[in-house]
């Protein structure tokens, strides 16, 4: 079977990946160092512990799997902690991506899906992103990302490296098996973190802001669910094994919801109350950011099947209440 290495493999959205690749045929070998992600994740495929900032272990580590592509996921990605400590986010979301380039192309692997984000297009309000918006990012998440995108294209360009570049918005949910989801450390996205308040094991759910120029103060976000992406990189994936050229697409569902409205679609699903604070406004966080962009579902046939938001809480409950990675 053909080999794909999965960076961030033991992560939730590799994790994820790692599962549909072997659903489709593929064989995934996940790619982590295990700082931010979970050994027990990683249920599809071998592991291979390894920092991207490592180019001799990648080196080894191509040599031994041979992998024919890259799904690239691995990354700081905390928005917060980027505009504190950017240095952080340059050295490791970027020169672990510049080793990993180099090395797959070294390895003669020159398939590459990369995981980018809508933060690439910064805080624009009143404007609905597609592909071809100017990217104007307002943190280090997004900055590091952005220049990734150009790394990609500057190696496509001297050495013919082929690239599918997903930006897509907010991730949600967890598999419906409830073999793997959506568990990090610390814990920084909206909704499991309300799963924790809703289920006490934390006090409540801190909202950041309520000043923003939306209809109920808070940020507004277009939400996917985890596994309508994943069937996205897998179809960028064949879009690349077909001579497909490098191309980007958004990956959204076209309709945001705030804090609060993701707020009170919690409470419904899980018939429990979210206990809430208030808080100030967090630096680099955009007012909304919402896809409109039908080039996934135009030239990848993608549709995002699960992605309304009553499902995506559901599946993130079901794991909430049933899985944990020990790990």
């Amino acid at each position: 079977m053909t080999t794909i290495f999965v960076t961030g493999g033991a992560g939730y959205i590799g994790s994820h990946a790692c599962k549909m690749l072997a659903q489709a045929g593929y064989t995934p070998v996940a790619v982590d160092n295990l700082s931010l992600g979970w050994r027990d994740a990683v249920k599809f495929g071998p592991l291979v512990e390894v920092d991207l900032l490592d180019r001799p272990a990648l080196d080894r580590a191509f040599a031994e799997h041979r992998p024919a592509a890259i799904m690239h996921f691995a990354a700081l990605s905390d928005v917060g902690r980027s505009m504190k400590e950017p240095g952080e986010y340059w050295r490791v979301n970027v020169g672990g991506s510049l080793n990993l380039i180099e090395a797959a192309l070294d390895a003669g692997c020159d398939r590459f899906v990369f995981s980018s984000t809508c933060a690439t297009y910064g805080d624009q309000d009143g404007v609905v992103l597609d592909e071809e918006t100017v990217q104007k990012p307002i943190n280090a998440y997004g900055a590091s990302k952005r220049a990734v995108e150009e790394m990609l294209a500057n190696f496509g360009a001297t050495h013919g490296l082929r690239s599918v570049i997903f930006r897509y918005f907010n991730v949600a949910g967890a598999s419906p098996e409830g073999d793997v989801g959506e568990h990090h450390r610390p814990e920084s996205h909206l909704i499991p973190l309300m799963l924790d308040a809703i289920d006490g094991k934390r006090p409540a759910l801190t909202v950041y802001g309520s000043d923003y120029p939306t209809p109920d103060g808070t940020c507004i976000r277009d939400y996917v669910h985890v596994m309508d992406l994943i069937d996205a990189h897998v179809r960028g994936l064949k879009w690349l094994e077909d001579g497909g050229e490098s191309r980007a697409f958004n990956l959204g569902t076209g309709s945001g919801f705030s804090v609060r409205e993701v707020i009170r679609r919690s409470a419904a699903v899980t018939n429990r109350e979210v206990p809430i604070v208030e808080g100030e406004r967090r630096p680099g966080d955009a007012t909304a950011l919402v896809s409109g962009s039908s080039r996934a579902r135009s030239e990848l046939g993608w549709t995002p099947a699960r992605s309304d938001l009553d499902t995506m809480i559901a599946d993130a409950w079901r794991w909430h209440q049933n899985g944990h990675y020990d790990q």
